[in-house]
């Protein structure tokens, strides 16, 4: 026989739907996680003179209609860029990936700590996304922001709630 009492079915299901909310915000911070890994070993990759002036080369070979004004900009960035800042935006964008990582694995194991952790984190970003925004307006920007704000709401008032000592 158990020493534990029973657990209320609406406290069960509270629970159970808290459990699920953290799931999907966990696999979200996956996500990001395994997008800034690529974005990190590109970097990387992009470190090495050779590999750099492939890409430039590449870009400039291009044909893509309408496109020009886009490619000759990224063209442009890239040269004023150089080769060595790469290893700098792969450092960075590693930092992050560690970031979302300790969130993602956090949540998805229900820890508290990782609750109030990625409020922290995430909102720590969102003046500088207001800042992108307001500067350079963008659909997904903007969504983006509305996520982002949703899920530090949703993280608030979850790691508000009482828990049981179990």
């Amino acid at each position: 026989m158990s020493d534990n009492p029973p657990i209320a079915k609406s406290d069960s299901g509270a629970r159970s739907q808290r459990h699920s909310g953290l799931r999907v915000i966990a696999i979200y911070e996956v996500i990001k996680t395994l997008c800034l890994l690529v974005v990190a070993a590109a970097a990387f990759h992009l470190n090495h003179a050779e590999n750099f002036e492939r890409l430039v080369h590449w870009l400039k070979d291009l044909s893509l209609d309408g496109s020009s004004n886009l490619r000759w900009t990224l063209v442009t960035t890239l040269q004023d860029f150089g080769p060595s800042k790469f290893v700098a935006i792969g450092l960075v964008t590693l930092g992050y990936a560690v970031l979302f990582a300790i969130e993602g694995i956090g949540l998805w194991m229900g820890k508290h700590w990782a609750e109030w952790f990625t409020v922290i984190a995430t909102g720590s970003l969102i003046p500088l996304e207001i800042y992108e925004l307001l500067h350079r307006f963008g659909w997904i920007k903007l969504a983006v922001l509305v996520g982002n704000v949703v899920i530090i709401v949703y993280l608030v008032r979850v790691a508000l709630q009482p828990r049981s000592s179990s």
